[in-house]
């Protein structure tokens, strides 16, 4: 309760990486004094300060899913956040009860510490709610698919295409802006992307990406947040009519039919 008191005073003061650093220190302090208490006293300060920066390093990785996820994808990231958040302290758990078996609990509280320290150095290259700054909101700026028959969803693969006609000159500022976009393309559905460059015609390149099906296809269309449009539209930028061609093929069965 005092951690849940005193947590908004500390979010003013610290951001969420400081923040979770932190709750981690306040937790290897507690374990140490745990580890050492001989009175009840010097182990109840010891909890208390557990208890204090557990609500800190819990609510922040928490904001921390939350901020970094699209609306679509919100609930199925938070699952797994929970799964491997808790799968992890099960773990934990188990780990720490066989080495306190031949080292003891203080043993065991103070090698316990000792890795909290070393996982603070370790992480702290990976940065929390580093999508806070990101439009998430979905911009729904693709435009509808042009096909001559309405296709069946559950119809599959589906390749799309999109060919890119770029200055000779801009070839590597093309190339590194358009290698960010096969991340954006998997996490909203396709399962390959690939860039191919015409050997025959200079500055001519084909983006080419897979989904399972016409649905996932046409999931992707409300997938797509405002943050990818500004680095599609800058790739974009760099086609010579500023307007690359996406084309769409549909997987053909090939299987005989009576």
């Amino acid at each position: 309760m005092i951690g849940a008191f005193a947590l908004p005073a500390a979010k003013a003061a610290l951001d969420a990486d400081r923040l979770v650093a932190a709750g981690t220190f306040g937790t290897t302090v507690s374990l140490v004094l745990i580890g050492l208490a001989q009175r009840p006293a010097m182990g109840l300060l010891g909890y208390v300060l557990a208890g204090m920066s557990w609500i800190a390093v819990l609510s922040s990785l928490n904001v921390s899913v939350q901020v970094s996820l699209p609306d679509w994808v919100r609930g199925r990231g938070l699952a797994m956040f929970v799964t491997v958040f808790f799968g992890a302290m099960t773990a934990g758990s188990a780990f720490w009860g066989q080495l306190a078996s031949p080292v003891g609990l203080p043993g065991a509280h103070f090698a316990a510490a000792a890795a909290a320290i070393a996982g603070i150095a370790l992480t702290w290259g990976w940065k929390l709610q580093s999508g806070a700054g990101q439009d998430l909101a979905p911009s729904m700026h693709w435009p509808a698919p042009v096909f001559s028959n309405d296709p069946d969803s559950d119809r599959g693969p589906v390749l799309i295409t999109v060919e890119y006609r770029i200055d000779p000159a801009k070839r590597e500022s093309f190339l590194h802006a358009i290698a960010g976009l096969e991340q954006q393309r998997r996490r909203d559905g396709a399962y390959s992307w690939d860039l191919f460059e015409d050997a025959a015609t200079s500055g001519r390149y084909l983006e080419t990406f897979k989904v399972a099906s016409w649905l996932e296809h046409l999931r992707q269309h409300q997938r797509v947040t405002n943050a990818d449009r500004v680095i599609q539209d800058a790739i974009r930028s760099f086609d010579a009519s500023g307007a690359p061609t996406t084309t769409h093929f549909i997987a053909t069965d090939l299987r005989v039919r009576d």
